[in-house]
Order: structure tokens, then sequence, then C-alpha cells
């Protein structure tokens, strides 16, 4: 490899700046979304009006929001910078979580918790991160906000119990305002700005394409999957923390300390699979054992709500079965969507993800009110064996990956030319060209192709 090639490998220190500034913002805004989330449902009592479908609704809110405005948000970033319209979003979301915090009613909760979703700056801040690295090490910088999202959402259920404890759901809600407040900060004063604003063709979406992504099944059934996953989980903390407290004499207080060790747990018992899935080529099976180990956690807790030891047990299978599934999802996502509609696919998959946070709210008010606690946890349990018969005949995802490679003048100049080479190289299954980027977007399979011949073009320059 020669001297270039190791440089191009290594993050810069400017890039190391982006994404660490880029996953503290994400990682304060869901911390601030999900704190309430172990608590609220037994905590919402408090406000006058409050009813077990407002209280629902007021979990879930978030989403609606977060769900109609993300693709809008990210296309105006395109249009106005995205520094503008990350700190727009920021705003709402500190206005929202004053809303909440001041709010006496349940209504106004819930236009707290409309108004916090309502700042979807996640596709402009993945836009912001395509603009702030090179292309090579986007992967890194994508896997590196996708950590951050996910210790934030752990942290924010082990602590969100305590710090209700100590500061009231009020509280937790100014404390949501400081850290947009304290995103701001970091955006303005620690993340670097771009020199110019590219679209990005891998991570954004193109509003023409929506219809071909929306017409292919093997890409639904993905975004069935994270709808449902999302559903699933605001449908379950609507009815666990009265489980816990209710039915197995848990106090409130001693939430975090349940909550805990078994995230800490799930996490340790999430990797091997992973690394079963990606490394021996198993997605399918575990991405199907996944779902069918969610099902057997939501029986448990239908079957055996008195027992804190088997409430336990089974969150750890829920949280198992969810890491797997929130982690493989946008890889699977990757391997089987088109090069050329990957951002629209992901997308409308981000999209998916918040409606089914919005619906999963809204639908453990509506259950609890009819059917109690264990009616939550049936019905969850019928959903999941409905979802699993509708991706039981995917396609098994075969083992790609991505690569950018930057074009030549020489190489814009005959673009018919350049893709027939790329093309031709063993193991490489599509390529697409965007002029506009000067970039080629090429999708390979890793155990056929020899890396150096790619090599051979991402460096020719």
């Amino acid at each position: 490899m020669t001297q270039k090639q190791t440089a191009s490998t290594a993050m810069t220190a400017l890039e190391k700046r982006s994404i660490s500034g880029l996953s503290l913002i994400f990682a304060l805004r869901m911390l601030g979304l999900f704190m309430i989330l172990p608590v609220f449902s037994i905590s919402a009592q408090q406000y006058s009006g409050s009813t077990p479908m407002l209280i629902g609704l007021a979990i879930g809110a978030y989403g609606l929001t977060q769900a109609l405005l993300q693709i809008p948000f990210g296309m105006l970033s395109d249009r106005f910078g995205r520094k503008r319209i990350i700190t727009i979003g920021l705003i709402l979301f500190a206005t929202g979580s004053v809303i909440a915090a001041l709010a006496e009613s349940i209504e106004m909760v819930i236009v707290g918790r409309l108004v916090q979703g309502s700042g979807a700056i996640a596709a402009a801040v993945m836009a912001l991160t395509a603009d702030l690295t090179r292309d090579e090490q986007r992967t890194k910088a994508m896997a590196s906000i996708g950590i951050s999202i996910g210790m934030s959402f752990s942290i924010a259920l082990a602590t969100g119990a305590a710090l209700e404890h100590w500061i009231g759901l009020s509280g937790i809600f100014w404390a949501t305002a400081l850290m947009a407040l304290l995103g701001l900060a970091v955006l303005h004063f620690w993340v670097p700005s771009p020199h110019r604003l590219v679209s990005h063709r891998d991570i954004e979406p193109v509003p023409r394409q929506f219809t071909k992504v929306l017409g292919n099944p093997q890409i639904m059934r993905l975004v069935l999957s994270i709808m449902v996953l999302h559903l699933l989980l605001t449908t379950s903390f609507f009815a666990l923390p009265l489980a816990l407290q209710n039915v197995a004499g848990l106090a409130k207080s001693q939430h975090a300390l349940a909550y805990l060790p078994v995230l800490l747990l799930a996490f340790i018992t999430m990797v091997p699979f992973i690394i079963i899935a990606e490394k021996k080529r198993k997605m399918k099976p575990i991405f199907l054992g996944a779902i069918a180990v969610l099902g057997l956690a939501e029986l448990g807790w239908a079957l055996l709500p008195g027992s804190l030891g088997a409430i336990l047990l089974c969150l750890w299978l829920f949280f198992t079965a969810f890491n797997i599934l929130e982690a493989s999802l946008p890889s699977m996502m990757s391997k089987l969507s088109p090069l050329e509609n990957k951002g629209t696919a992901m997308g409308i998959y981000s999209t998916a993800q918040f409606i089914g946070a919005f619906i999963g709210g809204a639908l453990g008010g509506v259950l609890y009110t009819q059917f109690g606690l264990q009616g939550i946890f049936l019905g969850s349990s019928v959903l999941i064996l409905i979802w699993l018969a509708l991706v039981f005949p995917m396609q098994a995802p075969k083992h790609y990956s991505n690569r950018i490679i930057h074009m030549t003048s020489a190489a814009l100049a005959d673009i018919d030319g350049f893709v027939s080479q790329l093309n031709a190289v063993k193991g490489v299954k599509e390529t697409i060209v965007v002029p506009e980027e000067r970039v080629a977007y090429v999708k390979f399979s890793p155990d056929e192709t020899n890396l150096s011949d790619l090599e051979a073009f991402a460096f020719q320059n």
C-alpha cells in the first residue's frame, strides 16, 4: 500500500473533531427523548386530564412530527445550509422541552412532545457528517454516530428512573432543554463548518425514487421491521414500569437498579450474534431468531407478570433481541438496497422507525384501557407472530460492501468506459456514477473481490 493510501485510511484531526461533535449532538438529543420512557406511564398521573390513551400519546408523540419532518429538514439543509437547519431543529427541541416542563395538563405535555419531535435534525446531521468527512471515512463516521445513539439510549433507560426520583418529570424536561442548548454550543463552537454543500446519494433521499423504493418488497419488509420494532419498544415501555411497580412490587425509585445490569448483560449477549451474522453469513437466521425471541419475551411478560425475576429475565431477552435487530437492520438495508436508491431507502426506513414509535405509544394506551397489562403483552405477541410470517419469505441478504471512488477528469470524460472497467473487476455487482459529486458508488462482494483491484481506481489521482 502506498503512503497516499495509508494516509487516506486514517482520520484527520478535523474529521475526529467533526464526528465527536455530531455524535454528541445526536446523543444529547436521544437522551432527552428517551429519559422519560422508563417512568412516564407511572408518573404521568400527576397531570390533569391524564388517561392511559393520552399518556400513550405523550410517550410516542415525538415520533409523529419526527417522521413527518425529517426528510423535509434534510432537503432544506441542502438549500439553506446544514448548521442553520440543525440550529432551528435544536431550538424547536428545546422549546418543546420547556413546554413539557411547564405543563400542568397531559394535553400540554403532548404538545411539548410534538414540538420536540419537530426538531427533526437526523437527516441534516448525517448530511453534515458526510460533508465534513472524506468518502472513505464515511462508514467509520456513521458507525460512531450509531454507537453514540445506542449508548445514549441505554443511559437514558438506566438513568431516567433515578432522575425522575430526584427532580421529577418536569426536571427531566428542563434537563432536556439544557441538553438541547448544549447541543447548540457544540454545533457552533466545536463542529467545523463545511466548505461546500454536496448532496450525497448514499445517505440522502431523492423524492422521485420514492415510488420505486416503496414498490420493492425486499426493502419494505425491512421498513416494516424497523417500524414494528420501535412500536414494540414504546408499547412495552408503556407497560413495563407499571408491571414492575404495581405487579412485581418494585418501587419506582429502584427501577434504574433493575434496568442497568439487564441492559449491560443484553449488550454483552448481543455481540456474538452480530459477529455470527456478519462473519458467518448467517444474517437471515439471526434476524428471524431475534424476532422470535422478542415474541418469547412478550409472551413471558403476559404469562408471568407477577414475578420480578421473570420480568427481568424477559427484559434481558427483549433487549438482547432488540439490540441485535437495531444493529443488523441498517446493515441489511445497505446490502439489499440498489445503490441508486440507497439514500432514499434509508430515508423511508428512518421515517418508519419514528412512525412505529408514535403508533406504539398510542396502541399501548388503547390496549391498556381495554385489556390491561396482559392485553398489551399478548397483543404485542400476536403482532410479532404476524411480523415473523411477513418477513419469513425474504431473501437472505448477500454479503456486499460499498465503496466510494473519486473520479478524475479523464474518467468523467468517459463515464461509460470507466463503469465498464469497474464492472469488469471480479466481484463487483453494481456501479453508479454521480458526475456532480465526481464519484462512483460501487457495490462488491468482499469474498470475491481483490481489494487491490479497486484500490487502483480509488487512488488513481
